[in-house]
């Protein structure tokens, strides 16, 4: 029910909003006769293609058994590092048309976004990367030039991301910080000649001290890039949209859908006419209402994670009281009783962490559920002296249980939600709402029916 411009599509751009936007950006219409409009809407039509056949090419990527890299990102292989000059011991070693090799080849170790502090932690693993250039050394009374490799093993890059509203009501990249860690570097600097052995002794004494000396160069090329591509696509996903500063995105996000479920019909909800029938005995429920359900908000907070090409997703949420009423009637012969029933839930909180993996050939998978209710009460009319009865057997026993009784249903209820879970073909049901989206556009609304 979630839409699809709220801010959740906008945390996973984080990773990925590099590659959506190359892909989303590439198209101009050079045909100067064509009208605005017709421009507009041709370019529209062209986007959603495009973002389309993106994210088939992203199902197909993940399907492999250890895929590098993602498809279309704008990350440049090689990448070229500015000019460096850095003291080393007696001496100045000046490096040139320096370009790194291998950043395309990247596997995404992990990645955790709060969605609430609107924060994201990533981690990028590289099994080597090549780095090529010129060197000019200077010491004392002697110079060397020439050729020279640096190969880094086992590279890990950190990144930390912040998103914040600005005044404006514009969603923008607040803050990144990026490291960059090596387990192992090997260093050949051709032509050095008789300076080959002190500047060896100085490379062993400092083995990151090349390193140290690029490092701050890449890490500056990264992070504008990374900001220009984030707030780039944070502004073509929200368009002309701009959000409130008093209230996070993500219960931005909650109220939204808690107005798409009451405009979809389900809060009140109408439940289905019950009838059973057992020999002379036939019991109905008719006119069955259910209030409440739209009223679910932010319990604690909530995050996605993605580790092993696995995402999971972890919320916990409540709803405010649920109220219901049905009428009865029992038929037993030729007599008749009926009359009403009634109940209240002070609220139903429940603690959900669901798995999918990025392969959506594989089903989606709950790992954990616990639900916690409130205080039940229920009021019924018609029965007599019955309706003490049944009043006092709910009120009072279930109260008193219903931590065991949840702990008890918990498991049948998660099993029952697997099994569904079981029937969802993941990549149909993502290639359909794609085609729905280029259908609809802006008036799609993400359908998963379970």
């Amino acid at each position: 029910m979630f839409k699809t411009r709220t801010w959740i599509t906008l945390s996973f751009g984080l990773l990925f909003c590099s590659s959506f936007h190359r892909a989303l950006a590439e198209d101009e219409d050079n045909e100067s006769t064509e009208s605005d409009e017709a421009k507009d809407e041709h370019n529209v039509r062209v986007t959603e293609s495009r973002l389309a056949a993106q994210l088939f090419a992203v199902l197909e990527h993940y399907k492999q058994e250890d895929p590098l890299g993602f498809p279309g990102a704008p990350i440049p292989d090689p990448m070229e590092v500015p000019d460096i000059r850095k003291s080393v011991g007696m001496g100045t070693l000046s490096m040139s048309k320096v370009k790194a090799y291998g950043l395309s080849k990247f596997r995404i170790d992990s990645i955790d976004a709060d969605l609430k502090e609107m924060v994201v932690d990533a981690g990028i693993q590289l099994d080597k990367m090549d780095v090529k250039g010129l060197y000019t050394l200077n010491a004392l009374f002697s110079r060397a030039n020439g050729p020279f490799t640096v190969v880094l093993k086992n590279v890990f890059v950190k990144a930390h991301a912040t998103l914040s509203v600005e005044r404006d009501g514009r969603l923008t990249t607040e803050q990144i910080k990026m490291d960059i860690t090596f387990g192992d570097m090997t260093t050949d600097f051709q032509n050095l000649g008789f300076m080959g052995n002190l500047f060896q002794s100085i490379v062993n004494s400092a083995p990151t001290l090349v390193f140290d000396a690029m490092k701050p160069f890449m890490l500056q090329e990264a992070d504008k890039k990374l900001r220009d591509e984030i707030n780039g696509n944070l502004e073509k996903f929200l368009g002309d949209r701009r959000l409130p500063n008093s209230i996070s995105p993500l219960d931005m996000a909650i109220a939204e859908s808690r107005r798409e479920v009451r405009s979809r019909g389900y809060d009140p909800y109408h439940l289905p006419d019950y009838n059973r029938t057992a020999g002379i005995f036939t019991f109905q429920l008719v006119n069955s209402w259910i209030w409440g359900v739209a009223s679910f908000y932010r319990v604690g907070d909530m995050s996605v994670a993605m580790q092993n090409n696995t995402i999971k997703l972890h919320f916990h949420v409540g709803t405010q009281e649920i109220a219901g009423e049905s009428h009865w009637e029992i038929d037993f012969g030729l007599a008749s009783r009926t009359g009403t029933f009634k109940f209240s839930i002070q609220y139903i909180r429940l603690t959900v962490d669901v798995s999918q993996a990025l392969d959506t050939r594989k089903r989606p998978r709950i790992n954990d559920l616990q639900i916690d209710l409130g205080n039940m009460q229920v009021r019924s009319d018609g029965a007599g002296t019955l309706d003490y009865i049944a009043e006092a057997a709910v009120n009072i026993l279930p109260n008193l249980l219903r931590y065991q009784i949840m702990d008890v249903l918990e498991n049948p209820i998660k099993m029952r939600i697997q099994e569904k879970f079981d029937t969802i073909d993941v990549e149909k049901a993502i290639k359909d709402n794609i085609e729905k989206f280029e259908t609809m556009g802006s008036n799609f609304s993400f359908d998963f029916k379970l």
